[in-house]
Parts: C-alpha cells; sequence; structure tokens
C-alpha cells in the first residue's frame, strides 16, 4: 500500500475529502486503513473524543465493499442509543449520496415504511440498536440468510457503554447467534473513548471468534483542557416563583445561569430529577431577568420530538442554547462546537468524567467543564460524617485520577448472567419453535457470556421454567415457550435485558412530552421536558395522562440510580483529605470548603483509625473502600448484628460510612471483629440469610433462588477484596 492511504480510498471517498477541504488523514484514520487493508484482523480504535474514530472505521470499511460489494448487507452498525444511530445515519447519508451505498436504521423511532424498503433489498448498512437486533432474531430468523448472508463488517459503536452489562453481553449472544446464519466470519471494529484496559475490551470485541484483533497505538497531541469546581450550600427555599417575588435568587442556580448564559452549555446531571430542577430554576431566572428561553432537557423520558429538537438546537451554530441531560447525550452525538460543559456534583467515575468532558473542545478548541458542587445547608449540629462534603472530594478524586495517572476504571467481568441467560433460552425457542433438551443447551450454553454455567445449572433452569410454565415439554420431549412464557416473550418489551418501568405517556392535547411512572392525582402539578404541568385527566387504561402547561416550578419524583464506585476512588479521597496539597481549579467556595474538611478530619483524628467515636454509644465506620467491598462489608456486618449483642448498624451512606450503636464496653470487639474478619474463610451463611434470594436483574424472577445466591456471591460481592483492604488498617 502507498504510504499514503488517500491514494487507497474509493473515488468518492476521495472527492468528498476534497468537497470538504480536509488537508490530511488524521493519524487514527491512517492506521485504521493501514490494519483493514494489509491484515484480515479485528480493530479496536480506542483514542479521544473528536479524534476522528466514526471516519476511521467506515473509510476503509465502504472502501473495501466499493471494491468488492456484498450480496446481502455489508455492515453491521450496533450503536447503544438511538440518537446516535440517527446521527450516524445523517453523517453517512452525506457521505454515501453520491455511492449508491444504501445506509438504513432500525430501532423504534423508524417508520415500517423504511424498514420494508430495507427488507425489499436488503443492501448496503444496518445501523440499529441491540434492541431490535434481537427483535429481527425472533421475528424474522427464516429472513436472516437473506438479511445478512454476506455480511462482511459489524462496528460496535462506543464499546465501553457495552462492556460490563447485561446488554453487552445480549451484543455478544446477538452476533454469535448471527453466525449461524451467514457465511462469512465478519470483522468486528469496536469504537471507543474512554477504555482504561485495551485487553478487557479487545477480549469482549472477539468473543466467539478466532480472528486476531489490533488495537493501533496512535499519538495525538494532548487535549488541552479547563476545568473548575465550585461548591454551594443549596437551599430549596430561595428560588423566586414569580418575576414579583422578593427572595434573592438560589446562588446555586444563579451561578449556573451566570456560566451558560448567551453560550453554547451542555449541562450533566446523575438523574432525571436534576435536569429537570436545573432547567426550570434556569428557566424561571431567564424569564425574570427578560432573556430568552434557550433551555431544553435531554433524557430518556421526554418524547423523541423533544430530544430531536434539543439536538437541533446544540447545532445551531448561530444560537446560544443550553440542553441539561444524563448519560443520552454522554456518548458521541455530534451536537456541534460546545463552549462548556457543567456538571452537577461529582459524577461517579473517571470513565463517565472524560466522556463528558470529551463532548466540549472540538475542531482544537480546548475542553472546558465546570463542576458545581451543592451541599444541604450544615446547621452545625450534623454528626462528623455529615459534615464532610463527600461530593466535592469525589469530584477532586476523579479529576486528580486522570490528571496524575490517566487512570480509567477496569470493568469487572460476570461469571453468571442469569437473567441473560433466561432471556436469550427463551428467544432462541421463540425464533426456533420446538427443540429438544440437548439442542437448546447446545445453542445457549456456547455462547459467549455463558462459559462459565454448567449443564447442571442450566438443567436446574429449564426444569424451573417448565414448572411454572414459562418452557412446556412436548410429548415427543421437546420444548416449547409455555403459555406464561407466552405472555413475556410476545410483548415488544422483552426484547429489552435492562429493566423498564411502565410508563404513563404524557400529552399536551395530541403533543406528546414525555413519561412519568407513577400518574399524580387530578390538578397536581409536576414537572417534566423542564417544564411544570397540571394534570387534566388520566386515561388507566391507555396509560395517558392529559396535562396543560402552567407556569411556576414544581416538585419532580424521579430518584436517581447511581452507579458502583471504585475502591480506588474512595482511596483517592482519603488522600485529597488528608494531604496538602492545593488544586488550582478550586474556586473560592471550593477552597474554603475543602480547606474546613481537611481540618475537621484531621483534628478528630480519622487519618489514625477507621472507627470514629461519634459520642455516647455512637460511632462511625470509615472504610474507604468501593461499592462492591462495602456492600460485602455490610452484609458481614449484618450477620454479626443479629448473632451478636454487641452491636447494630443504624445508618449508612454506601460507599462513604456506616454507622453503629455499640454496647458499653464494646468499641475494643467491633476493632477485633473487623480485623478479624482478614483471616476469616468467606462462607455463604456469613453473607447471605438461609431464605434471601437478591434480585437486581429484569428476569431475575424467574431464576431458582439457589441459582441467584450462587450470582450474587460471585458477581455482586467480593469478600476477597474486602479482606485485602482490612488487613491493611493493621
Amino acid at each position: 500500500m502507498n504510504d499514503n492511504p488517500f491514494y487507497r480510498l474509493a473515488p468518492f471517498i476521495q472527492e468528498y475529502i476534497y468537497v470538504h477541504g480536509w488537508t490530511e488523514l488524521r493519524a487514527v484514520q491512517v492506521e485504521a486503513c493501514r490494519i483493514m487493508f494489509d491484515t484480515d484482523h479485528h480493530l479496536l480504535l480506542a483514542t479521544g473524543t473528536a479524534s476522528g474514530k466514526t471516519e476511521a472505521a467506515f473509510l476503509p470499511v465502504l472502501t473495501l465493499l466499493h471494491e468488492a460489494p456484498s450480496t446481502t448487507l455489508g455492515v453491521l452498525y450496533i450503536g447503544p442509543i438511538k440518537a446516535l444511530i440517527n446521527d450516524q445515519f445523517l453523517r453517512l447519508n452525506d457521505l454515501l449520496k453520491e455511492a449508491h451505498f444504501p445506509v438504513w436504521h432500525w430501532h423504534g423511532d423508524v417508520s415500517q415504511n423504511h424498514k420494508q424498503k430495507l427488507l425489499k433489498e436488503p443492501r448496503g448498512m444496518l445501523q440499529i440498536t441491540p434492541e431490535s437486533l434481537e427483535s429481527l432474531l425472533i421475528n424474522r430468523s427464516t429472513g436472516l440468510v437473506r438479511l445478512f448472508g454476506d455480511l462482511r463488517f459489524i462496528i460496535v459503536d462506543e464499546v465501553h457503554a457495552f462492556m460490563g452489562s447485561d446488554r453487552g453481553r445480549q451484543v455478544l449472544c446477538q452476533l454469535s447467534r448471527l453466525s449461524r446464519f451467514i457465511q462469512t466470519k465478519p470483522r468486528r471494529i469496536g469504537l471507543s473513548a474512554t477504555l482504561g484496559d485495551y485487553t478487557l475490551a479487545e477480549d469482549w470485541l472477539r468473543s466467539g471468534t478466532e480472528r486476531q484483533i489490533i488495537t493501533p497505538n496512535v499519538k495525538v497531541g494532548q487535549q488541552k483542557i479547563r476545568l473548575a469546581i465550585e461548591h454551594f450550600y443549596k437551599s430549596s427555599e430561595s428560588s423566586p416563583k414569580d418575576k414579583n417575588d422578593k427572595l434573592p435568587f438560589d446562588p446555586y442556580y444563579k451561578y449556573i445561569f451566570d456560566n451558560s448564559k448567551q453560550r453554547k452549555c451542555l449541562i450533566f446531571a446523575n438523574n432525571l430529577a436534576e435536569t429537570e430542577s436545573v432547567t426550570a430554576s434556569l428557566r424561571q431566572i431567564a424569564e425574570i431577568e427578560r432573556l430568552p428561553d434557550i433551555y431544553h432537557v435531554h433524557h430518556g423520558s421526554i418524547s423523541a420530538a423533544l430530544r430531536e429538537s434539543a439536538e437541533s438546537a446544540m447545532r445551531d451554530a448561530l444560537t446560544p442554547s443550553v440542553v441539561a441531560a444524563t448519560i443520552t447525550l454522554e456518548l458521541g452525538i455530534d451536537i456541534g462546537q460546545l463552549e462548556r460543559i457543567i456538571q452537577l456534583n461529582a459524577p461517579f467515575s473517571v470513565a463517565s468524567f472524560l466522556q463528558r468532558l470529551g463532548r466540549s473542545g472540538r475542531r482544537g478548541n480546548p475542553s472546558e467543564m465546570w463542576f458545581v458542587c451543592p451541599e444541604e445547608k450544615l446547621t452545625g449540629k450534623e454528626p462528623l460524617p455529615e459534615q464532610i462534603p463527600w461530593g466535592l472530594l469525589q469530584a477532586i478524586a476523579i479529576i486528580q485520577l486522570y490528571l496524575d495517572e490517566r487512570w480509567i476504571e477496569p470493568i469487572k467481568p460476570v461469571k453468571y448472567p442469569f437473567s441473560l441467560l433466561y432471556h436469550q433460552t427463551m428467544s432462541i425457542l421463540a425464533a426456533m419453535g420446538e427443540l429438544t433438551p440437548p439442542s437448546l443447551a447446545q445453542r445457549v450454553l456456547t455462547l459467549p457470556p455463558f462459559r462459565e454455567i454448567s449443564s447442571d445449572d442450566f438443567k436446574e433452569l429449564l426444569v424451573h421454567l417448565i414448572k411454572i410454565d414459562h418452557i412446556q415439554k412436548t410429548e415427543e420431549g421437546g420444548l416449547i415457550i409455555g403459555l406464561a412464557g407466552e405472555q413475556i416473550v410476545r410483548n415488544f418489551r422483552f426484547y429489552a435485558v435492562f429493566q423498564d418501568n411502565d410508563e404513563y405517556n404524557v400529552k399536551e392535547d395530541s403533543k406528546e412530552i414525555g413519561s412519568i411512572i407513577y400518574p399524580p392525582p387530578l390538578g397536581e402539578r409536576f414537572a417534566l421536558a423542564g417544564r411544570t404541568w397540571e394534570v387534566l385527566e388520566i386515561d388507566l387504561k391507555s396509560k395517558v395522562i392529559f396535562v396543560k402547561l402552567v407556569k411556576g416550578r414544581a416538585t419532580v419524583s424521579w430518584r436517581g440510580s447511581g452507579g458502583d464506585i471504585h475502591t480506588r476512588i474512595l482511596k483517592c479521597i482519603r488522600e485529597v483529605l488528608f494531604e496538602d496539597v492545593q488544586y488550582n481549579y478550586l474556586q473560592n467556595q471550593a477552597q474554603e470548603r475543602l480547606k474546613e474538611a481537611r481540618w475537621l478530619a484531621q483534628n478528630a483524628g480519622l487519618d489514625r483509625d477507621h472507627i470514629f467515636h461519634l459520642g455516647g454509644d455512637t460511632y462511625c465506620i470509615f472504610p474507604w473502600m468501593g461499592s462492591v467491598p462495602f456492600r460485602t462489608l455490610e452484609r458481614y456486618l449484618h450477620h454479626l448484628c443479629k448473632s451478636s449483642s454487641v452491636f447494630k448498624i443504624i445508618d449508612r451512606y454506601a460507599p462513604y460510612y456506616f454507622t453503629i450503636k455499640i454496647e458499653q464496653g464494646g468499641a475494643k470487639d467491633i476493632h477485633k471483629i473487623i480485623m478479624d474478619m482478614g483471616e476469616l474463610t468467606p462462607s455463604s451463611e456469613i453473607l447471605l440469610d438461609s431464605e434471601e434470594t437478591p434480585r437486581f436483574q429484569k428476569y431475575d424472577e424467574f431464576i431458582p433462588p439457589n441459582l441467584l445466591r450462587k450470582a450474587y456471591l460471585t458477581d455482586y460481592l467480593n469478600f476477597k477484596e474486602l479482606q485485602e483492604i482490612v488487613r491493611v488498617w493493621r
């Protein structure tokens, strides 16, 4: 190949590059072309946001298909969210409009007419979500050869969003099932901007195949970043309700308003409630100051039309816009040139911080992210652990782990994904019809995510599913979907392996606003899409709530769901609290709050012991460990509480501390109990009650209790890590 891969690209791609004024291919694009043209290996592209990964994947793939066209769909692109697929669909249509290479997108918001055109003539590229791919595998199993028989390439975007989740394991199952219907062995390309351990990602991407995989070592210029952290004591009483209200603005919301005003700004929150609250507050301040309403919300519970409106506003280069979002805009959607990212409180991981930071700083500009860490107003009478600003400390720790070490959380593999095992067992039966038990076991247990599941475990699951009529045994000894199972499998919600809620659609006349889980009473007000609505009518049968738009603010009923926090972050929080390092990105109030917290912790002697006396018979345990060992320690302490009258847990704030009550003279005992744990041999009896059956995943309710307990002990707890941490305490 010529040293310049530009001359190896298809003519229509060269023309596209000329027309769009590219001066050269980027480093990642050069390396991707080299690997795709000169080898037959899989490819993992793991470079920063806006480094040109998407084009790096598509340019050589489209060239190879131009040279040797596929007789069916040639490329399968799997994206984690519909918005990303829509975005890539538009981008690729521009690239391919002269190439006679069709690009199809397929998900719940795509019209049936568009899908029928693809089914009539399956050529080009299909962009799809895992849920829609599951639907194809079930409902169009007889047509899979016609659709994918000559498939050459599989592109998985945002690999980090799939790894470590049941949804990602579902994708691996789907690719393995699909391979049974096609003659080719497609090459896989994975894209990600936030991977810590490339080896884990490579193993995940190549699962179920024999090809080697290459991750090119692409050296790019160090991206400049601008960071700021400010702290506020937040009061819910000080936001004005209308323009005649004389109360001062809440400084927290006013700070966010002033630092996003007249800008292209994306505000990230950790849950839906925060997005709604901040949008309503900013919109209200803008109204009082007689400034235009440039505020939008973007999350999974508002309508597709409102999400697309927010995306369009961000892409409009001539008009300022502010969008508050959850994870839905964390991924690689093109939303134009952002001036600033504002993060409300600390994210749960370094990976999330990097993904969000990367949404700004495109086209050569620095990435800019401002953290705003609120706390409830303190009275001074709170116990010690409640006086520590955990959110502020976590924000600093996450930043420092990246700046000092370039550390990103490793993704822990799961051994026993029994909920997914149920899902894929039922999906295969629904697609294939009657199968003998050995044939079903062969089709299911050979899927990559189930390599640790024994035939005895699978037999136990099948016996249980027959018992609850999710599977029936025929007179010939075959297995088919049972009556109870039909109700699960034939519902469109079955295609998704993530937990979903039976939500109520919210409509203003015929316009869809979004959805909520619980219907408020008639006349009640609630917040959705950054606005306040009053309930006019509730159709319980159709699950529709009719509303009208009203002024003022309303409470938000969603609860945020956090992620697990890694032990390394907790250790770094401790370092931040006890070291004497100054951080130049801290603003005045954040500097003062950190100074107060350090004085408080050091004065109390928290650096000398993990168990602190709060007064009387109350003590606090500061484990300085992540969510998984913290959860394991809680289980162990719970077991001891039942078998001992020495102490009991009265409060917890995971994964930061426990509050316990100790009987008189028992302080030494609790020290010894915890220290002795480092030498124990772990057993299920000390971590699970005899009748306890923990359920976390969507289909856990259909799994035998014995298997659920086995999965919980292995995949949700980590006694070994807990022991290693406790040994260090000595």
